[in-house]
């Protein structure tokens, strides 16, 4: 049987700004794109998770322990 072909829709680029694991500043930056349009960035710090949309100045940013609560909420409570 022959392989289905599947089109790719999302795309995502990184970053890694690595100074030293235990200092601020150590991030993995992630623009997230669908097809050529940005939807956002995400930037994973050791001390929490952002969130900035599309066009956004601001970012919406939660601990890990809030981003882990927000995600079983999501995965678990639908």
């Amino acid at each position: 049987m022959p392989r289905k072909t599947v089109k790719s829709v999302h795309r995502v680029t990184g970053n890694l700004n690595l100074v030293e694991l235990t200092k601020a500043g150590s991030a993995l930056t992630l623009q997230v794109y669908q097809k050529n349009r940005k939807l956002g960035t995400i930037v994973i710090g050791q001390g929490s998770f952002s969130w900035f949309g599309h066009n956004r100045r601001h970012e919406k940013e939660w601990s890990w322990s809030a981003f882990a609560k927000l995600m079983d909420q999501e995965a678990y409570d639908a």
